[in-house]
């Protein structure tokens, strides 16, 4: 199973998106302190993918049961992200990553070595899912592109 573990509901599209779009099961782990409109808002999420195997909880830490090696973390890069939440999950994932779990790391920022572009259609699907399940948010990507052109995947080596 893939699990993202997204700090705020929209980092599940603009960090994982192509993680998203593969046909396998998914859970999403949100911060435990996410406000309830906001919480409201991710659930639409599962509506649009209305998948068998798909979930979405909001928690403050991992859950032992979910501490497979068969299962793929995705967390924020404790590096290269710059909110301090986001840090803050990627640290929980570096601690993750050291005790031989399969984590890797995602990223939106311009300025990490791994980033790449996504191609057209994948920008355009992905401001698509972006608008329909998160509208009240649409100015941050809407001027921010950097939010719909890019994505990074970094799995460390220990």
């Amino acid at each position: 199973m893939n699990i993202i573990v997204a700090p705020h509901p929209d980092d599940e599209i603009i960090g994982c998106y192509k993680i998203l779009m593969i046909p396998e099961k998914i859970m999403i782990i949100y911060d435990g302190e996410t406000p309830a409109f906001r919480r409201e808002e991710a659930m639409k999420l599962k509506d649009t993918f209305n998948l068998y195997g798909f979930n979405q909880i909001f928690l403050k830490s991992i859950p032992t049961s979910l501490m497979s090696e068969e299962n793929v973390f995705y967390f924020p890069d404790p590096i290269y992200e710059t909110h301090p939440l986001h840090r803050q999950w990627g640290m929980l994932g570096e601690s993750l990553a050291r005790s031989k779990m399969n984590v890797i790391f995602y990223t939106i920022n311009k300025q990490t070595p791994y980033i790449h572009e996504l191609n057209n259609i994948q920008v355009t699907e992905k401001e698509e899912l972006l608008n329909k399940v998160y509208p009240d948010q649409k100015s941050l990507w809407e001027y921010e592109k950097k939010y719909i052109l890019f994505e990074g995947y970094c799995k460390w080596i220990f």
